[in-house]
């Protein structure tokens, strides 16, 4: 399964704070309880140069389906927008 990046939690000003902390979007989950079913599932990023870089999803983020997942260290900013793999 595919999620795709939409951005880093907290503000433009608290970003440093949560920098491993990234709010992504499933594609098919638009409501609260279907996310609750992707929490503790691990996700992948790997950048263009071969980097592999993991997470864990551990709460959901709103209620139109976004859940915020915590990576073992921060993602760069090209990696907004693009796909992470979902296991």
């Amino acid at each position: 399964m595919e999620a795709v990046i939409i951005h880093y939690r907290g503000s433009k000003k608290n970003r440093y704070k949560y920098g491993n902390h990234i709010i992504l979007k499933v594609p098919k989950v638009d409501n609260k309880e279907s996310a609750l079913k992707l929490l503790h599932k691990t996700v992948k990023w790997k950048s263009s140069s071969g980097k592999l870089i993991t997470g864990e999803i551990v709460k959901e983020h709103g209620n139109k389906g976004a859940v915020r997942a915590i990576f073992e260290r921060g993602l760069p900013g090209q990696a907004l927008g693009k796909k992470v793999e979902v296991l």
